[in-house]
């Protein structure tokens, strides 16, 4: 969401409004040409901060996560040998004794259809002729991706002062959060859309309401995180990480939670939606005696000891 045009354009002439985000791959690779970013930054620590005179009064920060490296290396080795498998076929194809697939542009397009799908093109290298077909693999250029595989470089604004290097890339893992609300308030939760407004007024007036519903929403799962799945000791979790670069792992009690589906005090787990659903069965009944001169009165049902434990975090009464 924050491009380059973006930050220049509209973040920077805000006085007091910082940034986080990440450069792509292109961006890390230059970084690289340049000998601003060296495999040496990473034999004893797995995140180093460098200065680059293209990013003026910004912090780059590269990590590199050695989960990732190992994912995206299986993930490239299988779209190659997939890519390979199709390939085959169309080598076969020109080899047949029978109708045999011949011209430049015939074998072409197939070729391009394979490469399209498994968005492997800057990996081989290709031979189509008028009569064949031969490929092989460009090994430099693999090497070249490989040695990036799990580097990733955090660019901010923020100072030193305000966020140390790891807090810097904690902050940016927070993504995940801002992932998850988005989720929340478009499609699992609150249900932002569709907007049936046209009028610019209307339309931000609709976003600002679902996101202060999604304010309250944040501050009922943290109330209620005891019984939730979510990790309500994320003190212990953070604690447990070497360095904020490896992925996070559940604190044992999410952990116990996880495994039993029951709370240390014996109420069953719920998701968010799961526990409001439950909440929901409370109502408040309007009686009406069937008696002479009797008044009506309201009524609210009586609540579970898990419904009075939700109340009670929540710090409702009833």
């Amino acid at each position: 969401m924050i491009t380059e045009a973006r930050i220049r354009d509209e973040i920077k002439p805000i006085e007091g409004l910082h940034w986080i985000t990440a450069l792509r791959a292109p961006a890390i690779r230059q970084l690289v040409e340049a000998g601003k970013i060296q495999v040496s930054f990473f034999d004893e620590r797995d995140l180093a901060e460098i200065q680059s005179p293209d990013y003026p009064g910004e912090r780059l920060i590269v990590c590199k996560n050695p989960l990732m490296a190992t994912r995206r290396a299986k993930k490239r080795q299988a779209l190659l040998e997939a890519t390979e498998r199709e390939l085959n076929k169309i080598v076969a194809a020109t080899q047949r004794s029978r109708r045999p697939l011949k011209g430049e542009a015939p074998i072409g397009l197939r070729v391009g259809k394979v490469l399209h799908r498994f968005k492997m093109a800057k990996h081989f290298r290709l031979d189509i002729r008028e009569a064949g077909f031969s490929y092989a693999r460009d090994e430099v250029k693999i090497a070249e991706e490989a040695a990036l595989d799990g580097i990733y470089v955090v660019r901010t604004s923020v100072q030193k002062a305000a966020l140390d290097t790891e807090e810097a890339v904690r902050a940016y893992k927070d993504l995940g959060h801002v992932e998850q609300a988005f989720r929340s308030y478009k499609t699992i939760d609150l249900k932002v859309r569709p907007i049936y407004h046209y009028l610019v007024d209307r339309v931000r007036a609709h976003v600002f309401l679902c996101m202060l519903a999604y304010y309250v929403e944040w501050h009922m799962r943290q109330a209620l995180a005891p019984l939730l799945f979510d990790d309500d000791d994320k003190a212990t979790a953070e604690a447990q990480r070497d360095s904020p670069v490896v992925p996070a792992k559940p604190s044992p009690s999410a952990q116990e939670k996880a495994r039993t589906l029951r709370t240390p005090d014996d109420f069953p787990v719920h998701s968010f939606q799961t526990l409001i659903a439950d909440l929901a069965t409370i109502a408040k009944n309007r009686i009406r005696p069937k008696l002479p001169g009797a008044d009506s009165f309201d009524q609210i049902t009586r609540p579970t000891p898990l419904q009075r434990r939700a109340f009670e975090l929540l710090g409702v009464k009833l």
